[in-house]
C-alpha cells in the first residue's frame, strides 16, 4: 500500500493526504464495520492487524527543514531514503519470519509488512545535502535550505 504525502513550495510547508482505497472491499465487510465499528475478521477469530503508515513530524527550521518518521521495529538495513524528481521517498519493508514445522499458534499478531511515504520538496530544499540518521525507531532526516542569493548592487555610471 503506498501512501504520499504532498508538501507546497509554498514557504511554509503543508500536508496533503492522500488514502488510496484497497483494492477489493466487501460491501458486507464495511456495512458490518461502519455498523459495528470493527472488522468482520475480529468476529470470526481472524484476528489480522490494519497496516498502518508511520507517523511524520515536520519541523521548519531558518536553515533547514527535518523530517522525524516513526518507524519502530524496523533495522536501519529495511530502510530506504530517495529522491527522484524532486519527491523525497522513505520506504521500509520487513517480512514475516518463517513459520517453522510443528509451531501451532493459538494467536498471532505479530505482523510485519512494509510501507512508502513521499514528500515533494519545496524549491528551497537541498536534495543534494539531505542527511538520515536512523536511532530509538525514528528516523532523523535533515534537508538543508538552499542559501538564498542575494541580489548584487551594482552601479550604474551616468555619462
Amino acid at each position: 500500500m503506498a501512501h504520499t504525502t504532498t508538501l507546497n513550495t509554498d514557504p511554509v510547508m503543508t500536508i496533503v493526504k492522500y488514502r488510496p482505497k484497497a483494492s477489493y472491499v466487501s460491501p458486507f465487510n464495511t456495512l458490518v464495520n461502519e455498523f459495528f465499528g470493527r472488522d468482520m475478521n475480529s468476529i470470526f477469530g481472524q484476528d489480522e492487524p490494519r497496516q498502518a503508515l508511520p507517523s511524520v513530524n515536520i519541523i521548519e527550521r531558518d536553515t533547514e527543514f527535518k523530517l522525524e518518521v516513526m518507524a519502530p521495529g524496523y533495522k536501519k538495513d529495511d530502510l530506504k531514503v530517495n529522491v527522484e524528481d524532486n519527491v523525497l521517498t522513505v520506504s521500509a519493508e520487513k517480512k514475516n519470519e518463517e513459520q517453522k514445522e510443528g509451531d501451532r499458534f493459538t494467536r498471532r499478531e505479530f505482523h510485519f509488512s512494509s510501507f512508502t511515504r513521499s514528500f515533494r520538496l519545496p524549491e528551497s530544499a537541498n536534495a543534494d545535502r539531505i542527511k538520515a540518521e536512523y536511532t530509538d525507531g525514528i528516523l532523523h532526516l535533515s534537508i538543508p535550505k538552499v542559501e538564498a542569493t542575494k541580489p548584487k548592487a551594482k552601479e550604474i555610471a551616468v555619462n
